[in-house]
C-alpha cells in the first residue's frame, strides 16, 4: 500500500476518521513507515511540525548539548540555516523511507555531520526520544483527535529504526523509553549560559518569522508555551498566568477547528518552504559548514 492509497476526495465529515480506521488496520510494527506518513503528513502535519520544532527545543536544555552547539558557533551564526537543515533531514527520511536511496543519502549526511563531534549516547538517545514523545505529548493536547496506540508505537518504531542507522545503540522499548526520557529531562533539565545563548538565539530564530511589530508578542508567546522546567533551564523570566492561559487555549481552540474543516487531500511532508533554500535544494547543501 502506498502514500497515494489514502488521499481521498472531500466528502462527508465521517471522512475525517476514516484513515484513522485504515490505520487501526494496519501493523504498527511491519508497516510503521506507512502509518507515520498518514499521522504526519495528512492528519497532524501542522501539529507534527510545531511539536518537532519544541522537540528540538527541548534539547537545548540541556547543557552538554546546549555547550556543543555553542561551540560549533552553528546557532550564533546559522541559525536559519541550522534549523532547515534538520527539517530537510528528518522529512527527506521520513517522505521516502529510511532505505530509499534518499533516506540513506540524508542518513549518511546526518552521520557524517555528527561523527565529527564526541557526543555521548545518552545524549543521542534522549534526541531521538524527543522526537517519537513530544507529538505524541502535543497532539494529545492540542491535536484535532488523540493519537491512536497504533500512531504511538508506529512513531517509536520509525525512529528506532532511524536511530540505529545512525549507531545508536540500547534503544530501550517503547514504554522504557519513554520512561528514560521522563528521567533524563529531571537529572540534565538545569539552567547553564548556554542554555540561554542557545535558546535565545532559537527563540530570535522564531520571531523573525514575523512582522518587527509582532515579533515581542510572538516572543512572549513562545514563552508562555513552555513547560516551567523549560523556562528555568533557558533562565527566561516567568510569563504571567493569563498568558499561558491564552497560549494553550488558543492552541485547543485551534484544534477544534481543525476537526470540523474535510480530511486533508495531499500530504503535507517534506511539502514546507525552507527559508535557506527558496529555491530548492540538493542533499549536498545542507549540513555544518565548519567545526566553529
Amino acid at each position: 500500500m502506498s502514500e497515494s492509497d489514502v488521499v481521498e476526495p472531500w466528502f462527508d465529515p465521517l471522512a475525517r476518521y476514516s484513515r484513522l480506521r485504515l490505520i487501526r488496520r494496519l501493523d504498527p510494527e511491519s508497516e510503521h513507515t506507512l502509518i507515520y506518513r498518514i499521522s504526519a503528513g495528512l492528519e497532524f502535519p501542522w501539529d507534527y511540525t510545531r511539536a518537532l520544532e519544541l522537540a528540538l527545543f527541548r534539547t537545548f536544555c540541556v547543557p552538554s548539548i546546549s555547550e556543543l552547539l555553542q561551540r560549533t558557533g552553528e546557532f550564533a551564526h546559522r541559525t536559519q540555516k541550522r534549523y532547515d537543515d534538520t527539517s530537510v533531514l528528518m522529512e527527506e527520511i521520513s517522505r521516502h523511507g529510511y532505505d530509499s536511496q534518499r533516506g540513506k543519502q540524508a542518513l549518511r549526511k546526518i552521520n557524517r555531520m555528527h561523527g565529527r563531534y564526541d557526543i555521548g549516547n545518552d545524549d543521542m538517545l534522549y534526541v531521538l526520544s524527543t522526537f517519537i514523545y513530544e507529538p505524541i505529548r502535543w497532539i494529545d493536547a492540542y491535536g484535532w483527535r488523540r493519537l491512536s496506540e497504533h500512531e504511538r508505537l508506529a512513531a517509536y518504531h520509525h525512529y528506532r529504526r532511524i536511530g540505529a542507522r545512525m549507531g545508536i545503540h540500547s534503544i530501550p522499548g517503547y514504554t522504557e523509553f519513554e520512561r528514560f526520557n521522563r528521567e533524563y529531562e529531571a537529572e540534565h533539565f538545569v539552567f547553564a549560559e548556554s542554555n540561554r545563548a542557545v535558546g535565545r538565539d532559537n527563540l530570535d530564530l522564531v520571531c523573525g518569522w514575523f512582522p518587527r511589530p509582532l515579533r515581542r508578542v510572538v516572543s512572549r508567546g513562545v514563552i508562555a508555551g513552555l513547560e516551567p522546567e523549560m523556562r528555568r533551564s533557558f533562565g527566561f523570566a516567568e510569563p504571567r498566568s493569563w498568558e499561558t492561559r491564552a497560549v494553550s487555549t488558543a492552541l485547543r481552540l485551534r484544534g477544534g477547528a481543525e476537526r470540523l474543516l474535510p480530511a486533508r487531500r495531499v500530504s503535507r511532508l517534506g511539502r514546507g518552504k525552507k527559508r535557506s533554500y527558496p529555491n530548492g535544494y540538493h542533499l549536498d547543501e545542507l549540513g555544518v559548514l565548519s567545526s566553529g
